[in-house]
């Protein structure tokens, strides 16, 4: 059994509280996320999730737990069917298409920490065969060439929502017709001409939405696993179903843990690292989830898209960066203006990165950071940077365990950043041949713990890359080069009026000037 050093709490949807992460099999944790239908390219909203449970696994896992975490795709449904006459070409050509383009973005924002991607279509007779389990025990029923899950039969439907059959959206035309109640949900649908399908029992056809999910996690995490995510609108009717199907037919409860994101919309947020992403509570974040509905997500309908664009303008880091800075279960506000803003507060550790190589001689990226949590703890023995970096370190970890509160860890960050700029400058590390050796090596300590924590969150693991060729970028080197010594010319004529208009110029253009002792640098902003 793995060595478990924390005491994580999550909030779970079902009993709407936090408890304790005590898992089936102790020091394993089985996690899953509901992934897209595929059938058009991915946006922003699309990202929540998996950047979240990616970040939660990287947790897990420096928490000592080993976790498997599976992420499904839809790759047989009505909006998959529609493209493909739309498209006139095959729905599994649509699917790979989509499906290429929803992991190159997952690449993109850093998640690759997902163990098991399976399709609906990969699994049509595990559909089939918990279907015929279903009817066996008495809870769904066949009706000409469909089959229906029988929500009457289920006393406890409703428990993870708190709403009620009534509230079920049915399949409206023929499907109604065939139902003993409206409320009741499609496992198999019959196959209408020209429709892709598979044989069963029924007749040929199609699974239903919610069987797919029910079956794909039986088939890689057991009939009770530990964890189930996704976002907040799948509440009802989707997961409400999945536990009604999952333990209809096997007696035993389906998950230990429902956690649940908030959704996205579009709006004017606060201020990166502001209260609003400090300091709101649990309480808080489960009140703004559960207020969100539907109507506010962002979605394809309401004009979202552009992902690759989107990435191409921002960069992956900057949104990973910008969907963890609040509590995963608040609603994110989403828009350009809010994308660039997370990049100013970003720009604080990029210059804290360049400046450790000017002080170091040696990358950022190549500092080892504990991997795990027991791994990373130290006596700071009284040294002050040591004693303030694992107050910080302990902060971090506490909002960590405290359902994953990535937007307080980060604010915890900045503190972190400012600690070791503060002490940087108290000692005058960047002074050629002034610094003493004993004070960069503990500069060094506090900036591996840094490391450490960020790469929790998926951040600063590599470079920023740019898409500019090299001969472009020595090119760009040069014209900047040239102009800072330009502005130092005049500002030496002290010709201060001109020597203002260079620096905002370059500032309407997006490049910061920071002048230190002794030289300019020069950075490409937001």
């Amino acid at each position: 059994m793995p060595n478990i050093t924390s005491a994580i709490r999550v909030y779970n949807t079902l009993t709407k509280q936090k408890e304790p992460l005590e898992t089936i099999q102790p020091g394993q944790v089985g996690i899953y996320l509901c992934g897209p239908t595929v059938y058009k390219p991915a946006h922003i909203g699309h990202m929540v999730g998996p950047v979240i449970f990616d970040t939660i696994k990287r947790y897990l896992v420096y928490s000592g737990y080993q976790v498997t975490w599976v992420v499904n795709i839809t790759d047989v449904d009505d909006k998959l069917i529609a493209q493909s006459r739309e498209r006139d070409i095959p729905m599994s050509q649509v699917a790979t298409e989509m499906t290429m383009d929803y992991m190159a973005n997952l690449k993109a924002l850093g998640v690759d920490q997902i163990d098991h991607m399976p399709k609906a279509t990969e699994h049509i007779d595990e559909i089939i065969r918990f279907i015929g389990e279903l009817i066996d025990r008495g809870f769904a029923y066949a009706s000409g060439g469909d089959v229906f899950f029988d929500v009457a039969r289920d006393p406890g439907y409703g428990k993870l929502s708190n709403r009620s059959a009534d509230d079920q959206q049915g399949e409206g035309g023929g499907a109604a017709s065939k139902k003993r109640s409206p409320g009741d949900f499609a496992l198999w649908k019959s196959a209408k001409p020209g429709e892709p399908s598979w044989e069963s029992p029924w007749g040929a056809g199609r699974p239903g939405w919610h069987i797919e999910c029910s079956a794909m996690s039986r088939r890689l995490l057991g009939k009770t696993f530990d964890i189930h995510g996704g976002g907040l609108d799948l509440v009802f009717p989707h997961h409400e179903n999945e536990v009604a199907q999952s333990e209809c037919c096997h007696g035993q409860p389906m998950v230990k843990y429902w956690l649940h994101n908030g959704l996205m919309r579009a709006g004017t947020a606060g201020k990166v690292g502001g209260k609003s992403d400090r300091e709101a509570g649990a309480a808080e974040a489960a009140e703004t989830a559960e207020a969100a509905t539907v109507d506010t997500k962002i979605s394809r309908s309401k004009g979202a898209g552009g992902l690759v664009d989107l990435i191409a303008r921002q960069g992956g880091e900057r949104l990973r960066f910008f969907l963890l800075r609040t509590h995963y279960r608040s609603t994110i506000v989403f828009g350009e203006a809010e994308v660039a803003e997370a990049g100013v507060g970003l720009e604080t550790f990029w210059r804290f990165i360049e400046r450790f190589q000017r002080v170091t001689g040696t990358s950022f990226y190549e500092l080892k950071g504990a991997t795990r949590r027991e791994a990373g703890n130290f006596d700071s023995a009284g040294d002050a940077l040591m004693t303030e970096v694992k107050q910080r370190r302990d902060a971090y970890l506490a909002h960590m365990d405290d359902d994953f509160n990535t937007g307080a860890a980060i604010s915890e960050l900045f503190e972190l950043v400012r600690t070791l700029n503060k002490f940087c400058d108290q000692h005058q590390l960047e002074e050629k041949g002034t610094a003493q050796p004993e004070l960069v090596a503990t500069f060094v300590r506090g900036a591996s713990v840094l490391r450490e924590l960020s790469a929790i969150l998926g951040l600063f693991r590599a470079p920023v890359a740019t898409t500019a060729g090299s001969g472009r970028e020595e090119l760009v080197e040069k014209l900047m080069a040239l102009i800072i010594d330009l502005r130092a010319d005049v500002r030496q004529k002290k010709d201060f009026a001109t020597a203002d208009k260079i620096r905002q110029s370059l500032t309407a253009c997006g490049v910061t000037l920071e002048d230190r002792k002794g030289v300019t640098l020069w950075r490409a902003g937001s």
